[in-house]
């Protein structure tokens, strides 16, 4: 007689992606039980934006402590993203790195430190791509293709460097001010309703609570309006070392969005996340950072 696999070993799971190949597959949300059935153009990745709508959503700062129940909103949803990660944050926490990577999501490089590249000694700027760079690869196994400068500030001679090390800056198109706004849901929600069109990249921060609140309650309103979840390069395409994209404000609005009923927005959970961190500007771009030293947007 065939043993039946057990659950727990690879071959099981094996099994059951050839069973589930080529039929839709149901989706049972851990954090709220909601069933959902994923395509299998979806649950395998095979998006193409050029024809359907597509948005980026990228998390500066991590690894930090919301980071885990972000994957795990993530994964409820079926959704990628792309997680830019400060290289000292990472030496400090390569586990918590491993845990984005191993989660399928695409991981950029935040710099050694976040400080203002347009203001350190020019000689200091080479250090913080190379140094997170080797961080993020030591702890999850890829070395980033991708960088966001603290800010999104950065120049011609910063943009040249990320150039030699094989780097495209990336900036964004929506930015709702979630640090600044903090556990204010309701206005970084309206800034999202007004500023989304297809093919934005979105910067939020997986250093507050508030902000995952944000993330998990939003996703209906993008699935409702048929935007399928990716990470950065899968919408964009591979971007040059040397290029940089995006900028670092608000375009006109655009309302593009319909919004769900309030009946299909999930409550939030009761997670034992404590409350949103206190917004002390770090010194180097005072006023834009989030979370406190060297932990800012």
């Amino acid at each position: 007689m065939r043993k039946r696999p057990d659950s727990s070993s690879w071959s099981y799971w094996r099994m059951v992606a050839g069973v589930c190949a080529g039929v839709a597959i149901v989706v049972v949300g851990g954090l709220t039980g909601h069933v959902r059935v994923a395509s299998p153009a979806e649950a395998a990745g095979d998006v193409d934006c050029a024809v359907v709508k597509c948005i980026a959503l990228t998390f500066d700062d991590g690894p930090g402590p919301y980071t885990d129940r972000l994957l795990s909103v993530l994964a409820d949803n079926d959704a990628e993203a792309t997680f830019f990660l400060i290289g000292n944050k990472v030496a400090a926490n390569p586990a918590g790195a491993k845990r984005i990577a191993d989660a399928g999501m695409e991981i950029g490089s935040h710099t050694w430190e976040h400080p203002n590249m347009t203001t350190i000694p020019p000689a200091e700027i080479p250090a913080q791509f190379s140094r997170a760079n080797d961080a993020i690869e030591a702890a999850t196994g890829q070395r980033p293709t991708l960088v966001r400068t603290a800010g999104g500030l950065i120049n011609d001679q910063v943009l040249a460097e990320a150039g030699k090390q094989g780097l495209a800056d990336v900036n964004w198109d929506v930015i709702p001010f979630d640090w600044a706004n903090d556990s204010n849901l309701a206005a970084s929600r309206a800034l999202l309703m007004s500023q989304i069109k297809p093919n934005s990249v979105v910067l939020f921060h997986d250093t507050y609570s508030s902000t995952v609140d944000l993330v998990y309650q939003f996703i209906p309103v993008l699935r409702a309006n048929g935007y399928h979840l990716v990470t950065v390069s899968h919408m964009l395409g591979p971007l040059a070392p040397g290029t940089s994209y995006g900028s670092r404000e608000n375009g006109p609005p655009v309302n593009d969005l319909h919004d769900v009923a309030p009946a299909d927005i999930p409550a939030l959970p009761n997670t034992p996340s404590p409350a949103p961190m206190p917004n002390i500007p770090i010194t180097d771009i005072e006023g834009q950072n989030s979370g406190g030293p060297n932990n800012g947007a």
